[in-house]
Order: structure tokens, then sequence, then C-alpha cells
């Protein structure tokens, strides 16, 4: 079990290079079972660079009070490195962040039902990762001086090994809907009357989808990997249950220099079999005046939450409206960038933004408010975020769309989307359901099996 109180350890944190021929998602099969087994998974991404698996963290933090403060001191204690300096992660923290951990930031009412039995954090403190780099395929080993060879030995054991056969999973029950058809529109009158009266500019409004469940969920990941492809997708295995994420949208990176960049989704299309209808949704979605108008709205936002830590005069738009595509939607995604002075560090910026604006609305606070009205559950880790705060400065996290929660045996998804005075009710439901037509159907009980 992790250590809940880190001890000073003088050994530094060593990379060196390990002769590994398997995929990532493969070695990381191997020890899918662990508790606090990470793994951040580009799905082989072409815009991607690197992989990470993480195992036994020398502590875990899973209270959110206050959480910026813990995370920081924590990070100031791990251990020196010893290594090569490009490699992004040198020893530091990686993990999930749920939405609900902004309510250590601000002041937010508590209506939605809490009743997903995980806390607001799950994130450790790791010596232990494999960090392979796409482009060349070469895979570090970082751990402590003292256990580089035992995990050398471990991993080149386990990547010999045949692999193991494939677990069953399966859903016990179809999915079913927090909201109907009708309490969606009923909800979404209600968003319309908070716009009218000028409360906010835009709203996010999702339903969650639910189902028990039996058999492993690592196998679940496997199956909706196979079919989404994402570059910010992870895997976290928790004492509870996992953590499933299939995430297309970075929130924030942060180079060593402290180069600060997010890339928010505002405006979402779904895919066609046929090139030119396909071709034909991507370039409407591009040209729309509703949605180009709703990115901009996030960006401004997101302008706004990183001049509060940034060098004012460095945050710039260098990209808006680009078309990013995926197997079951198109969207249109923007860039944001800025730089971080000396004082501050990634831990500040993300409190600083947290949760992302993109998936709140805009003002954000009082858009939370609305949503933690109308929205019947919280959003655990919907929405919240993943990644990794290496001790030198460098990070990396996503928006995490696209996520399950698999807790007590039953498994959670949730699709929204960001509401404006002149959104239609129809299409925005309909959107909800394109968002996750790449997951619910691939793990619909007539369509798994052992």
């Amino acid at each position: 079990m992790p250590r809940y109180f880190l001890e000073s350890k003088a050994v530094p944190i060593v990379a060196q290079t390990i002769e590994l021929k398997r995929p990532f998602a493969d070695l990381f099969g191997t020890i899918a079972e662990q508790p606090w087994a990470l793994f951040l998974d580009s799905c082989e991404h072409p815009k991607s660079h690197y992989d990470f698996i993480f195992w036994q963290p020398e502590q875990v933090v899973s209270l959110a009070a206050d959480w910026p403060h813990q995370l920081t001191q924590l990070l100031s204690q791990v251990p020196t490195y010893e290594g090569p300096a490009e490699l992004p992660f040198q020893g530091g923290l990686a993990g999930a962040f749920s939405y609900d951990a902004g309510r250590a930031l601000e002041q937010l009412p508590n209506q939605a039902i809490a009743d997903i039995a995980l806390a607001d954090l799950a994130v450790g403190c790791y010596h232990n990762a494999l960090i392979r780099e796409r482009q060349s395929g070469k895979t570090w080993l970082l751990s402590d001086a003292e256990t580089q060879q035992q995990w050398r030995q471990f991993w080149q054991s386990r990547d010999q090994q045949p692999l193991a056969q494939r677990k069953n999973f399966a859903l016990t029950a179809a999915w079913q809907s927090n909201m109907s058809a009708e309490d969606y529109q009923q909800h979404f009158s209600k968003v319309q009357d908070y716009l009218q009266a000028g409360d906010c500019y835009q709203i996010n409004l999702a339903q969650r989808f639910s189902a028990p469940y039996q058999g492993d969920e690592w196998t679940a990941y496997q199956r909706l990997r196979a079919t989404n492809q994402a570059p910010f997708s992870a895997f976290l295995r928790l004492p509870e249950g996992a953590l499933l994420s299939h995430s297309p949208e970075r929130f924030l990176r942060v180079s060593a220099m402290g180069q600060v960049e997010t890339k928010p989704i505002k405006g979402t299309r779904p895919r066609h079999s046929d090139p030119v209808t396909d071709k034909r949704l991507a370039d409407e979605l591009q040209s729309a005046s509703k949605d180009r108008a709703e990115n901009v709205m996030i960006v401004d936002l997101l302008r706004n939450d990183l001049s509060r830590v940034c060098e004012p005069s460095s945050v710039q738009v260098p990209t808006l409206f680009a078309i990013e595509s995926y197997p079951a939607v198109h969207h249109l995604v923007s860039t944001v960038v800025g730089q971080l002075p000396a004082h501050s560090n990634a831990l500040d910026l993300l409190a600083a933004c947290y949760p992302g604006g993109s998936i709140t609305g805009a003002p954000k606070i009082r858009a939370m408010e609305i949503i933690d009205e109308l929205e019947p559950h919280r959003r655990s880790f919907y929405c919240g975020s993943f990644g990794y705060f290496s001790q030198h400065g460098a990070a990396d996290t996503s928006i995490a769309i696209r996520t399950l929660v698999a807790c007590d045996k039953r498994i959670h998804c949730w699709a929204g989307g960001g509401l404006v005075v002149d959104s239609e009710v129809a299409a925005e439901f309909q959107e909800t359901l394109d968002k996750v037509a790449k997951i619910l159907p691939v793990l619909a009980p007539t369509e798994v099996g052992a």
C-alpha cells in the first residue's frame, strides 16, 4: 500500500533507457490490477509525443481541502533527478482531479446528489514510471536509483511473457440516463431563462448514463480504446473501482520553461461513413456562426483564467476554429498560450483555471451554480482532469470528457454541451448522444461477451 507520509529521501530518481518491445497498452495490462496503477495513453495519435505508465506511488492524496497547497508541498519533497533533461516527467505527481475538486476553490451549492463513493482527488506522488517517446520508440525507466535494477528485471520479464487471456467485462443491464428527453427539455428551458436574464452567456448541461456491470474494467478500457483513439486517454485503477477516459481535449500543458498552452473544444458535428458527407459536416462546423461564437466565449474565459497567473502580455490566441476529427465526431478547437512568471508553477495555474471553462460555461462560477441546480447528480471525475506535474516544472493535463467512472460495480458515462441563447433543444440533445456514439454501444449488453 502507498505510504501517506512521504519520507525524506537522499536517493535520487534516475532515468535510463530500457529495451521493451511490446506496445505500452500490453505492458500496462500486466499491472492493471494494482491499486494506483496509471496509464496516460495517447492511443498512437500522430500528434502525440509520449506515453506514460506509473505504478506504486510513494503517497496518494485524496482529500480535496486546500489541494493546491497540499500538492505543492508534496511536489517540493520529490528527490533530485538524474537523467535526460528532455524527459517531460522526472518524478512528481500524476493522477486524476474530479470536477468537484473545484469545490475546494469556490463556494458552490450542494443540490446535486453525490452518489458515487469516490474521493474528489486521486493523485499520487510517483518515483516509478515508464516513458515512451512515440516517434523514436525509445523507452525510459524512471525509479529510485536503488530500485532501478529491480524494476528493470521486472519489466523485461513482463515484456517477454506470453500475453494473458483478456478477462471478461459485461454490463448486466442496459444503460439508463438520469434525464429523459422530456427532463432534458425542461432543464434546457431553465438554462434559456438564465441566459435570457443575463446570468450567463453559455451554460454546459450534461446527462449521465449508468449501468451495473461485472468483470474487469481494464477490459472495458481496451474495447473503448480500439474504437476511440483519443490522444488524452487514461486508465487509473482505484481501490474502489477504476477511471476510464478517452478524451480528445488538452486542458493545460506547461513546459519546463513555463510556456503554457490550452486547447479548448467547443463545437461538434457527428462523423459520417460517406467521405463527401463527412467533409461537408466538418466544413459546416468550421463556418457555423453559432459554434464559432460559443468557441470564442470559452477562449475569452480561458484568456482571463490564464491572465490570473501568466504574464498578462504573454496571453495570446495563435489559432482559432481549427477542425480536429475523431472516430465519432468533428470538433472545433482553438489554442491559447501564455508564459508563467518565475514565481509561479503549473499547480498555481491549474488552481487558477480549474475546472476548465470549456465544460462549465461563462461566467464560470455562475455557470457551475446552475449546473449544480439542474444536473441531478454530481459529475465526479467527468469534466475533471487527468495528467502529470513533474518536479522540474513540466506538466500536461486533459479535460476529462468521454470519461467513465466505475465504482461499486456500477459504471457511469456522461455527455454534455454548451448551451447559448440560440441553441435548439433537439440539436443539443442529439449532440450529447453523438459524443458517446463510440462508447455506449461498445459496452452495451448485446455487444459484450467473454
